[in-house]
């Protein structure tokens, strides 16, 4: 009978800090739990949330996964304790691991995250940071797995800023050998120093394809993927992106070009007729629903791993 096995990295910061296996093994575990055919329990354990930034599905899908473990969750909010008071992060790290047995952080700087990880003797989760979401991309993948049945042959193609979301998708997908390409204005690609880890990864490096034509992108993909173009913190660019990114919008004419039984995603908050159109949001096509669903089993599959 399968069951979750502990992770050989103690810390999940990236999709990079799982191996191929332990990827496909932690979407294997979130499908049992989704299908109710796990029943394990981890009292008397802590998860310790540290957001800095605002989160509906993250904390939400923390907590209750957590819940349905057996355990406790404790919401550390930087503004009611010493962590907004500007307490050194090694002092705060070093004190919570005397008190949680994991600890998930959303935060801007990924230096922030890695510092926490440093001093931590218990398990450091990346709930979000400026450079990565890995949480998102385990279920996005458990979506695209569930659709699909197999990761063989699908073509995944993501429209919009290469943020963090990007980031972890084209991380994620060179583990599991998914074609990823990304479509995004010039001078807003994915991270130079992501990309060359993916290629790393990848075995034919032809899986991975960066472009500034979303009308090329999406030709013949079997998921078309959006995220808002403007993260968390940098509302005062709203604006002037919303100029840039005009004409990279996921609207019925970019879907007719993409495979006829491709699906769509959107990691949420979604802002229509700005990233995606109204239309092809409530579409048959949506998966996006089942894709915010999917956050709490994948992060039930990683927390039980880290902490079995």
């Amino acid at each position: 009978m399968l069951k979750p096995n502990k992770l050989t990295n103690n810390h999940f910061l990236s999709s990079l800090d799982v191996s191929t296996d332990e990827c496909i093994h932690i979407l294997e575990v979130a499908k049992k739990f989704k299908n109710d055919n796990f029943n394990i329990e981890l009292k008397n354990k802590v998860l310790g949330l540290i957001f800095d930034k605002s989160s509906t599905r993250t904390r939400v899908s923390f907590q209750v996964a957590m819940s349905r473990l057996g355990g406790t969750i404790i919401d550390l909010n930087p503004t009611t304790s010493q962590i907004g008071r500007g307490e050194p992060i090694k002092d705060t790290a070093r004190v919570l691991s005397r008190y949680c047995d994991v600890i998930a952080i959303r935060t801007f700087d990924h230096s922030d995250l890695e510092e926490y990880a440093k001093w931590s003797t218990k398990p450091v989760i990346n709930a979000l940071t400026d450079l990565e979401h890995p949480c998102q991309a385990l279920a996005d993948f458990l979506t695209i797995q569930e659709e699909f049945g197999t990761f063989k042959d699908v073509v995944l193609t993501f429209i919009g800023d290469g943020n963090n979301v990007a980031n972890s998708l084209i991380l994620c997908g060179s583990l599991l050998g998914i074609e990823v390409r990304i479509a995004c204005p010039k001078g807003y690609e994915p991270n130079s120093v992501v990309i060359n880890k993916a290629y790393e990864r990848y075995k034919n490096k032809n899986l991975l394809k960066i472009t500034n034509d979303p009308n090329k992108a999406v030709l013949g993909a079997n998921v078309l993927y959006t995220d808002v173009w403007s993260s968390m913190g940098e509302e005062n660019q709203k604006e002037e992106k919303d100029k840039v990114f005009n004409g990279f919008t996921i609207d019925s004419d970019l879907v007719r070009k993409a495979d006829k039984d491709a699906i769509i995603l959107h990691c949420l908050p979604a802002y229509r007729s700005k990233e995606i159109t109204d239309e092809v949001f409530e579409s048959k096509k949506n998966r996006i629903f089942d894709q915010a669903e999917n956050r709490l089993h994948s992060q039930q599959a990683l927390l039980a791993c880290l902490l079995s």
